[in-house]
């Protein structure tokens, strides 16, 4: 395997696409109150929630070691219901040369699918691919979900 790589996850939702886009768009900082074993924080450091080019700090846990991320919001896409996040500093940079996660929701039939897309570069070849953390955001996708099912 080379040292760039992607992963995607497509993950069927009977609750809203339109709540779980406005969720990570526009207040990600709840995404902690609905996943707080995966998320501990989200923290608006530069710009405004919502808004590309704004910086956010994830404070989360992978096999229970905390973990930060400071991500810019690089693309938003109303119209596609996708949003781009880039990691330019914290944990993942031990062992990436860059990484970002897009995720997108589109309605399909009576259900919403939600598509995380991981994108990466390793700083060598000894490094992991990243599926714990591919797991943990479906893990997170299905909190978000019970969470808006039982609002």
């Amino acid at each position: 395997m080379g040292l760039t790589g992607k992963l995607v996850a497509e993950l069927e939702l009977r609750s809203s696409g339109d709540l779980f886009y406005d969720m990570f768009c526009n207040k990600p900082h709840h995404v902690s109150k609905v996943s707080p074993q995966y998320i501990q924080g989200c923290n608006l450091h530069a710009g405004k929630f919502g808004a590309p080019g704004s910086v956010v700090i994830w404070n989360y846990k992978i096999d229970g070691k905390a973990c930060v991320a400071k991500d810019l919001v690089e693309v938003i896409d109303v119209k596609n219901k996708s949003i781009t996040f880039k990691v330019i500093e914290g944990d993942l940079m031990n062992e990436y040369k860059f990484f970002k996660f897009t995720i997108n929701t589109a309605p399909k039939g009576e259900f919403n699918i939600v598509k995380w897309t991981l994108e990466y570069e390793k700083l060598y070849k000894g490094v992991d691919e990243p599926i714990k953390l591919l797991e943990l955001v479906i893990n997170i996708t299905k909190d978000i979900e019970v969470y808006h099912l039982q609002a």
